[in-house]
């Protein structure tokens, strides 16, 4: 059991440093569109997950009242880190999201899977569009906080605006293709509708980052959930920060998840 735990500690190391490595390490690499930031607000883009903005957040995510189960609730601290970057004359977003379980219905606390994003972006006279890969390594520290699984898949989507809206859609697809033999097979694809509009004083209102699921392993729509989000544009000595508040119901209730979840974000943005 201690070589196990080892081993599993070995990998969730491995796995950070190769996240580190690819949002972190690659400082010459870094650049955004001049004429993007021109084009667009600082209050717009923190929404849009196309544009060419760094940016490191923390979110708090609490669900409770669980679809099939009685009294349960859950937490989660979500780690999520964008970096733009430049790969010859194509431009890049790459994205590291890392979930931190505080509270779960399995009674298990700590690392969930890390999923890495590389979006290649296109800019139009609309807006923006995008495809790329995401990854899925089985970081979970525990079995019931993860899928134990090796995935890929590819992404593709869109984001058109003007200065007072935004709007668009994104879809990513997982597919397993190594990991622990005696585990579920993950083949799910997301879609995640994007609106945002603006409002006076830095404020904005839009849809949450819903992720409406399809899990093909089950032939059936996994999550469905339905959502509103807050935002504020603040600025501490010179610092932009985005403070985001969401609550989200799902109404896909045949399967093990939460009902309605409330969250609170800090996203701190590092305009190039």
């Amino acid at each position: 059991m201690r070589l196990n735990r080892q081993s599993s500690n070995d990998k969730i190391f491995a796995v950070l440093l190769l996240a580190c490595a690819v949002l972190l390490l690659s400082p010459l690499q870094v650049q955004a569109d001049p004429s993007e930031q021109q084009a667009q607000s600082l209050e717009q883009a923190a929404q849009d997950p196309t544009a060419s903005l760094m940016n490191v957040s923390i979110q708090n995510q609490y669900s409770g009242d669980y679809h099939n189960l009685d009294d349960e609730n859950g937490n989660i601290i979500q780690l999520r880190s964008s970096l733009p970057f430049k790969t010859g004359g194509l431009k890049h977003v790459a994205r590291a999201t890392l979930p931190i379980f505080t509270e779960s219905p399995s009674g298990e606390t700590g690392l969930g899977d890390l999923i890495l994003f590389d979006l290649m972006t296109f800019n139009e006279s609309w807006g923006r569009w995008g495809a790329g890969l995401v990854t899925l390594f089985p970081t979970a520290s525990d079995d019931a906080l993860g899928s134990g699984k090796f995935g890929a898949g590819p992404a593709l989507g869109f984001v058109a605006r003007n200065p007072g809206f935004l709007w668009g859609v994104f879809n990513q697809n997982l597919f397993s293709f190594a990991g622990e033999s005696d585990r579920e097979d993950v083949r799910v694809s997301i879609l995640q509708p994007i609106l945002n509009i603006s409002l006076p004083n830095k404020w904005s209102i839009g849809l949450s980052e819903m992720n409406i699921t399809y899990d093909w392993e089950k032939s059936a729509w996994a999550s469905l959930p339905l959502g509103i989000k807050i935002n504020k544009l603040v600025k501490f000595s010179g610092q932009s920060v985005t403070f985001s508040g969401t609550y989200e119901y799902n109404f896909q209730d045949d399967y093990v998840s939460p009902e309605w979840t409330v969250s609170f974000l800090v996203k701190f943005l590092f305009p190039l």
